[in-house]
């Protein structure tokens, strides 16, 4: 199927299959496609948090309002901002360039600069929005990845994210939770799984200039 079918296919996922989990060699090709998802300027402004433990997850879904999908889905993807966007990630992130490009650190001296002036002009409150917002990114190319394996996704902003940081640990790692994913498989019962996809016309949505 084509990616528009795959995508007409998926919708959020209220009611997940607790007995099926998606097999490690998919879950990895979704990891592997999430990560090359686009940023700003290259800058990955988050991390990916990978929650299996039930446990963990049994927590997580009290700071979710007892929604479901955190229990019973095969796995709970967590996108967590950096909170420390400055000049030594600016750096972490040239030494990465230089080592896989194998260039010289002088040969990137003009996009080190340019990426420092514009870190150093936000201040921690913008590059905190900047960092959600290319999380969010990140979480589409989730979505269309899952869809493209036949795998079920719930993309979820309703959690407490401040009981979230605190249960991972966020704060101490120089993060802070973005936007959540719960994948697996739909409940033969899923309510919203016979629902017809809504979306505005493309006359409504699409604006031609």
């Amino acid at each position: 199927m084509s990616l528009f079918e795959k995508l007409s296919w998926r919708y959020a996922t209220k009611k997940f299959d607790p007995t099926k989990k998606i097999a490690a060699d998919k879950l990895q090709q979704v990891l592997d496609t999430v990560r090359l998802s686009p940023s700003s300027m290259g800058l990955q402004h988050y991390r990916i948090l990978m929650i299996e433990n039930p446990e963990v997850r049994a927590r997580l879904r009290q700071a979710s309002y007892g929604q479901a999908q955190i229990t019973d889905s095969s796995q709970v993807i967590v996108f967590a901002a950096e909170t420390n966007i400055d000049a030594n990630y600016v750096q972490a992130y040239i030494d990465e360039i230089a080592k896989t490009r194998n260039v010289t650190h002088e040969s990137l001296e003009g996009f080190k600069q340019s990426m420092l002036g514009t870190v150093n002009k936000l201040s921690p409150e913008a590059k905190l929005t900047w960092a959600h917002e290319q999380a969010h990114i990140a979480l589409g190319v989730l979505v269309a990845a899952t869809a493209d394996l036949d795998i079920d996704i719930c993309p979820m902003g309703g959690f407490d994210k401040q009981q979230y940081d605190e249960i991972l640990g966020l704060k101490e790692k120089g993060l802070t939770s973005s936007v959540i994913g719960a994948i697996g498989y739909r409940a033969a019962d899923d309510p919203m799984g016979g629902f017809a996809k809504v979306r505005k016309p493309g006359g409504d949505l699409f604006i031609h200039v």
